[in-house]
C-alpha cells in the first residue's frame, strides 16, 4: 500500500514523529500550513489557536500539491488544542473530501497534557469513518523524549501495515 503522512506541525514535536512515522512506513510527506501562522508563544498561542480549534475554523493553507490518487492509506497527524486537532487539517480534509474518499485512515496526535483521545475521535468523525486503522497519542516527544515512544511509534506502524 503506498501511504501519505498528512501532517500539522507547530512546535516541531508533530513534524517529528510524522517524519518517523513516513521512514519506517516508507511513506510520502506533505506538511500542510495556514496561510497566516498561528502565534506560537505566550498567552496567544493558547488563545488564539484554542478558539480556532474549537470553532471549527478552516484557514486557508499555503499552496500544497497532494496527489491522492497516488495513496491507498493516509496518515494524519496533529498536535492537539483544546482536545481538538489542529484547524488547517480540517481545511485539507474539506479540500480534498472528495479524493479521501475509500482511502485507510491512522492517525497520530502529539500533546502537552491531555486530550488526544477526543481530537482522534473528532477527526475520526469529520472523516466519516468508523475507526482508523491505528491511532497514536504522544505527549511532546521532541520537548520532552522518552524511550518508550519509538517503540510506540514502531506498534503504530506495525498496526497501520496490518490493515
Amino acid at each position: 500500500m503506498k501511504t501519505a503522512v498528512v501532517y500539522y506541525s507547530m512546535s516541531g514535536n508533530t513534524a517529528q514523529t510524522a517524519e518517523k512515522i513516513a521512514a519506517q512506513l516508507d511513506a510520502d510527506l506533505y506538511r500542510i500550513a495556514p496561510v497566516k501562522a498561528y502565534p506560537d508563544a505566550g498567552a496567544k498561542k493558547f488563545i488564539w489557536g484554542g478558539k480556532s480549534a474549537l470553532m471549527g475554523e478552516t484557514p486557508p493553507l499555503q499552496p500544497y500539491v497532494f496527489p491522492a490518487a497516488a495513496y491507498d492509506r493516509v496518515i494524519f497527524g496533529t498536535p492537539v488544542w483544546a482536545s481538538c486537532y489542529a484547524p488547517p487539517l480540517r481545511t485539507f480534509i474539506r479540500e480534498q473530501a472528495q479524493a479521501l474518499q475509500g482511502k485507510t485512515f491512522a492517525a497520530f496526535a502529539c500533546q502537552g497534557g491531555s486530550g488526544a483521545d477526543k481530537a482522534l475521535k473528532k477527526l475520526r468523525i469529520t472523516l466519516g469513518i468508523d475507526k482508523f486503522a491505528a491511532v497514536l497519542a504522544l505527549n511532546d516527544p521532541k520537548d520532552r523524549p522518552a524511550p518508550e515512544n519509538d517503540k510506540r511509534i514502531a506498534d503504530f506502524c506495525r498496526l497501520v501495515n496490518e490493515e
